[in-house]
C-alpha cells in the first residue's frame, strides 16, 4: 500500500515563498511520475506541475516562472518550490504520482497566501 505524505505548507504574504515535500512510503514500488495538485474551495482539482522519469517536466500556465518541481535523491520524492506567491495560489496542494496507470494521493497540505 503506497501512502504519499506532503509537508511544507503554511501561511505566508503575497511575494514569499514555500517549499512542499512528498514522500512516498509503505511500499517498495517505484513511482516514474510525481506532481502536484491544488484545489481552491468550489474549484475543481487542478494539475500543478508534474515531472516524470527522464526529467521532463509540465506546469499550469498560472504558475511558469515562479514554482519548480523536483525529484530528490531518495527514491520516491518530489518538491515543489513555490516564488512569488501570490493569493490566487491559496489551496490545498496535493502530491501526485503514478506508477503505471495506477494513481496515488497524498492528504493534502494548505497553502494560504495573505495578499
Amino acid at each position: 500500500q503506497v501512502r504519499l505524505v506532503e509537508s511544507g505548507g503554511g501561511l505566508v504574504q503575497a511575494g514569499g515563498s514555500l517549499r512542499l515535500s512528498c514522500a512516498a512510503s509503505g511500499s517498495s514500488v517505484i513511482i516514474p511520475a510525481m506532481g502536484w495538485y491544488h484545489q481552491a474551495p468550489g474549484k475543481q482539482r487542478e494539475m500543478v506541475a508534474k515531472t516524470r522519469s527522464g526529467g521532463s517536466t509540465n506546469y499550469v500556465d498560472s504558475v511558469k516562472g515562479r514554482f519548480t518541481i523536483s525529484r530528490g535523491n531518495a527514491r520516491n520524492t518530489a518538491y515543489l518550490q513555490m516564488n512569488s506567491l501570490k493569493p490566487e495560489d491559496t489551496a490545498v496542494y496535493y502530491c501526485w504520482g503514478n506508477n503505471y496507470g495506477s494513481d496515488y494521493w497524498g492528504q493534502g497540505t494548505q497553502v494560504t497566501v495573505s495578499s
